[in-house]
């Protein structure tokens, strides 16, 4: 296939497009990126293979959702900004006001019997889920000794020693570019005439000058604190929402203390079942936070503040990179780069299967420590055998029998009501 088959549509067929992909968009990133390939690629043939595949390399480098990105790039590529901002934000609105539904029941309703049976079940579920998608990225990241390595110093780092996750995205990444390849690639010409600069400096302060005028009505409010938090999230996500996780509940429940351990998983089980990047779990995390320090309205300023930070720069990313993506694909040192983040991931998303499972098929979990190292012990006493028996089930339905995500969370929170019910 060479060339763009087809005339690029207009604004309205764009936005009825994107409309479509956002509200279908289940089944997390991959099943995401395959979806936008078969409409943009296959059936709408808007865009050539060789230029979606050379924009999926460079999302996959750049911190965020990758499929959110990817959707901006093409509808950027069809209608310049305009068709961006229609494609991107269709991807993410619908999830989110889904979400933000979902998150205001939960604080309301979420501690009554027939809601926590469902989530126990979900929660069991989530475990499985986990340990699916750190199959899935060390099936693909693990084809050398060295990336083993990686894999295994990031999850000690992370588990025993409780490194900062953007430390170990940095170290991954240095080591990745300066251990191999070459320094320069092919060098193509920019796509269309950009003006990076501008572009550059007018997307930072569509970013920070809602953070800034919240700072300057309302100093001291916990929604500041949220935003910042969120911001730094969103420089950092390299390598997909499952290897952030861990960083963001570390520091949402162990430091800030705005949820709890189960809360999260509770979160995470909620963006499982959703369309819509699996990162909208921060939606939840910030909408909490906000709720427990002001009640319900706050609560839903807090998750708009969660959400800004965490999609805004998404489009100064692309938008000031897009016009390269050529360009950047070609250079074999960052490639190199990438693969040492992806196999850095393996080792952190490993630190995020513990912490889940430990804490949804054990009540009590004690945070051990000897000098610098950190241990999380659980009280075998406390173990949960339905929770056990749930997440090994749903690990046979995901991984030997094949099912999809949403039956397997379905069928976990309906066990969970028959058991409450039985």
């Amino acid at each position: 296939m060479t060339g763009v088959i087809a005339p690029p549509p207009g604004l309205g067929e764009l936005l009825r497009v994107s409309l479509k992909i956002g509200l279908l968009s289940f089944g997390g990133p991959a099943g995401q990126i395959a979806m936008m390939h078969r409409v943009f690629v296959d059936e709408k043939r808007w865009l050539e293979e060789k230029d979606y595949l050379s924009a999926l390399s460079f999302c996959m480098l750049l911190p965020g959702p990758e499929a959110m990105q990817l959707a901006t790039y093409a509808g950027w590529r069809l209608r310049g900004i305009p068709g961006g901002l229609i494609a991107g934000l269709l991807f993410v609105l619908p999830g989110a006001v889904l979400m933000l539904g979902l998150a205001m029941a939960y604080a309301r309703f979420g501690a009554v019997g027939p809601v926590a049976a469902a989530f126990l079940g979900v929660k069991a579920a989530v475990v499985a889920i986990v340990i699916e998608a750190l199959m899935k990225v060390a099936r693909r990241a693990l084809g050398r000794r060295d990336h083993w390595l990686l894999a295994g110093l990031a999850f000690a780092a992370i588990f025993f020693l409780n490194l900062p996750f953007p430390a170990l995205v940095l170290a991954a990444a240095l080591y990745g570019f300066f251990s191999g390849g070459s320094a320069v690639g092919a060098a193509p010409a920019p796509t269309g005439r950009p003006r990076t600069a501008a572009t550059a400096l007018g997307w930072l302060a569509i970013w920070w000058l809602p953070l800034l005028l919240l700072w300057l009505l309302v100093p001291g409010s916990v929604l500041i604190g949220i935003g910042l938090f969120f911001a730094k999230l969103a420089v950092v996500t390299f390598g997909g929402a499952y290897a952030v996780l861990a960083y963001m509940a570390q520091q949402a429940v162990t430091v800030e203390g705005w949820l709890s351990a189960e809360q999260m998983i509770d979160g995470l089980g909620l963006a499982e079942t959703t369309p819509g990047p699996l990162i909208l779990v921060t939606e939840f995390v910030g909408f909490l936070a906000a709720y427990g320090a002001g009640g319900m309205w706050l609560g839903i300023a807090g998750a708009g503040v969660a959400l800004w930070m965490t999609f805004a720069p998404c489009f100064l990313w692309i938008f000031t990179g897009a016009p390269y993506i050529a360009r950047l694909s070609a250079q074999p040192r960052l490639k190199n780069a990438l693969a040492a983040v992806t196999a850095a991931v393996v080792g952190v998303i490993l630190n995020l299967t513990l912490w889940f499972a430990l804490h949804v098929l054990f009540t009590e979990v004690t945070r051990l420590t000897l000098g610098p190292v950190i241990l999380w012990w659980p009280d075998p006493a406390s173990a949960d055998p339905f929770a056990i028996a749930l997440a090994g089930l749903a690990a046979y339905l995901l991984l030997w029998r094949h099912w999809g995500m949403l039956p397997v969370l379905a069928l976990s929170g309906m066990l969970g009501l028959l058991a409450m019910l039985v």
